[in-house]
């Protein structure tokens, strides 16, 4: 079979969404003090070195074929992917990987600061094969929630073009109750050296994200047409949304930031995931709009409940994917067969199949991961001592810092030992990490 634009445009997308990863990890990095920012950077990059195994071996078998209940593909229908070698399949496969990739690191952003890396690696392969590849199969790949499942029979086709549920809740989720498991950093809210360390880092991480995420939405586009409307809302939904974020930090907190204007442009990127190809380009600003503002207030709600959520990824994630996903039930067109939404007199049967995809993937997340993460807690421990935090788990988990001198963030000498620790100037972050 000849190559096809098609087959050009997926590979493309596809190396967009895997820089994402390095971009999230440089976002996460600047977001946490500089002691630990090689770790958040670790943790994004050995996501992609496991996951991009497990996807090969079986990680993707689990999402597309012959499923069992519907629930998970078979693990070794395409084992090795040795079937679908001279298919331009192994494309999709390739793509499809990556998203897997991105998904887990999200999650590592809950608990920075405090995690034992030896207990990431171990949560990150078995989290992708008890979570995401049922989730992806049973709304993507053939199962309960997808066209002709069980689920969709009932209470009709939910519409999550890109990862409202299959990668944004099921992240936010997880990040809620992991950091639950692992528990509050030493000094949360108190401690003024819990800020970002690196600014610069957070917004080219933000830019990188921004740009990949074209990739993300875009390339499973069909049509020109498609292709075209999911461009523009993957614009404009977190422009709106960096708007609105610092609108409301500036009446909140008396000045806009420059982690709001990049958390306000995830936030926007989160909420136009499930919906990228399924509304207007005018409800994508007023999307953009809510979510930037109700985001900037969910990621303070930590302290209202001591929620040590370290980079705010319930806040932004769980928040926008919630917000990105139900708003489909009021603001989805009447397109592919389906509806509509309330507002385009669709009636409520959108805004139904997507509050039960919303469900069914808080209780897959929610349990999935408690039972994980209480496992190795139980085993190896998810957690460093105290005193390898206060040194950093830069140098506890990998032996290295990520400046061996200067003013900014904390100086290590040749011995490894903590020399200086400066906090980040007043003003120039309103979020106390």
């Amino acid at each position: 079979m000849e190559i096809t634009a098609q087959h050009v445009w997926l590979m493309i997308s596809a190396a967009m969404v895997l820089l994402m990863t390095p971009g999230l990890g440089l976002f996460y990095g600047g977001m946490t003090r500089a002691k630990a920012a090689l770790n958040m950077i670790m943790m994004s990059c050995i996501s992609a070195g496991i996951v991009g195994v497990v996807w090969v071996l079986w990680g993707y078998s689990m999402t597309t074929g012959d499923g069992v209940l519907g629930i998970f593909g078979n693990p070794f229908a395409s084992f090795g992917l040795q079937n679908l070698m001279g298919s331009p399949d192994l494309i999709k496969a390739g793509y499809s990987a990556t998203f897997a990739i991105i998904t887990v690191a999200l999650i590592s952003g809950a608990i920075a600061d405090r995690a034992k890396f030896g207990a990431w690696a171990v949560f990150v392969p078995v989290w992708v094969t008890v979570v995401y590849c049922p989730l992806a199969y049973m709304i993507w790949g053939g199962g309960l929630m997808s066209a002709d499942g069980a689920i969709t029979a009932i209470f009709g086709q939910v519409i999550d073009f890109a990862g409202g549920a299959v990668v944004e809740i099921s992240s936010g989720t997880a990040a809620l109750v992991l950091a639950l498991i692992v528990g509050q950093r030493h000094g949360f809210a108190k401690d003024p050296n819990h800020r970002p360390h690196n600014v610069p880092f957070i917004m080219l991480g933000a830019a990188i994200l921004w740009f990949g995420w074209f990739g993300f939405n875009g390339g499973a586009a069909t049509t020109a047409e498609q292709a075209g409307l999911i461009w523009v809302n993957t614009l404009v939904t977190p422009a709106a949304a960096m708007l609105s974020w610092l609108v409301t930090e500036k009446i909140r907190h008396g000045h806009p930031t420059s982690l709001g204007a990049a958390s306000g442009v995830v936030a926007g990127l989160v909420a136009i995931t499930p919906s990228c190809a399924n509304i207007s380009p005018v409800a994508a600003i007023g999307l953009g709009l809510v979510a930037g503002a109700a985001c900037a207030v969910f990621v303070d709600l930590k302290y209202l409940f001591g929620l040590d959520d370290s980079l705010d990824v319930v806040g932004v994630h769980l928040g926008a994917g919630l917000i990105g996903t139900l708003a489909l039930g009021f603001i989805a067109l009447p397109v592919d067969g389906l509806g509509g939404g309330l507002f385009y007199g669709g009636g409520f049967q959108q805004l139904v199949a997507q509050s039960v995809a919303v469900v069914i993937t808080l209780l897959l997340s929610g349990v999935g991961t408690l039972v994980i993460g209480r496992a190795i807690n139980k085993t190896i421990g998810f957690r460093v001592s105290r005193e390898a935090e206060t040194a950093g788990v830069d140098l506890s988990e990998h032996a290295e810092s990520a400046y061996a001198f200067g003013e900014l963030g904390a100086a290590f000498n040749p011995a490894g030992h903590v020399m200086a620790q400066s906090s980040v100037p007043a003003g120039q972050s309103a979020r106390i990490l």
